[in-house]
Formats: C-alpha cells, structure tokens, sequence
C-alpha cells in the first residue's frame, strides 16, 4: 500500500468521502445544523456582493469602474489602445459587462492610465483621449 504524503488515514479519507456524499448527489447543502450553511446575501450588502461591477449599470460609479479596471489589468498593461486592452482583459477572464464598453473606443485612441481609460468608459462624450484621436483623423 503506497501512502505518500497523505495526512489522512485510509479510515478517515473514507468516513469523509462518506460525509460528502449526499451533498454531492444532492447539489445542496445537508447538514441539519442551519449555522453551518452558508448565509445568503442580504438586500443591503454592497454591489460587489451582486455581482461585477460594469460600466452599465446605474450604481457603477468612476471610481468603482476603475478599480475593476486597474484590478484586472495591473499597470503594465499601458499605454495601450482599446484593442490590446480588450486582448488583455479576454485573457484574464474579465466579464462581458466591463469588456463590452471598450470595443465603442475609437479604435485611434491611445491611454496612458487606467484613469484616462475609465473615463473613457464612463463618460464618452468627454473623454480627452477620443477627442484628440478623432482630430488626428
């Protein structure tokens, strides 16, 4: 019998394969204790608790946009066009929500920062990049 590293007995490995079981088969919690269950959300919990934060969405502020940003995309990431920033947030698995608002950049535009970039986002119509790109044009 080959054991390894293992730091379970044979026995307990069993018993807690035991254990799992029914809430393997069953796809829901089975414990009779209710303080062990996870709790759900609740109506007051932060944004966050709900889901990403996307440029859409009404409660989705600046500066929550660009935390998502500079989270997924790190600082090395600029300065860089919307296309290579798509290309990085696609490879990172970012939601759909925050990818989605950067393919309406104009393709011309170039931002140094994540801040020039949430602005962009956020607020189209007074981006400073895509003014300086459509006059270049």
């Amino acid at each position: 019998m080959q054991r390894g590293s293992d730091r379970l007995s044979v026995h307990r490995d069993d018993e807690m394969k035991h254990e799992l079981q029914g809430l393997l088969r069953s796809g829901h919690p089975t414990r009779a204790e209710e303080w062990n269950d996870p709790e759900p959300t609740a109506d007051d919990d932060p944004t966050i608790a709900g889901g990403p934060v996307t440029p859409g969405r009404a409660s989705a502020s600046l500066e929550a946009v660009r935390l998502e940003l500079a989270r997924i995309l790190g600082r090395t990431s600029f300065p860089a066009g919307p296309r290579e920033l798509i290309g990085v947030l696609r490879e990172k698995h970012a939601p759909d929500g925050l990818v989605e608002p950067l393919e309406r950049l104009p393709r011309t535009a170039r931002y140094a920062t994540v801040q020039e970039l949430a602005e962009a986002v956020v607020h189209p119509a007074a981006s400073p990049s895509a003014d300086a790109s459509e006059d270049g044009a």
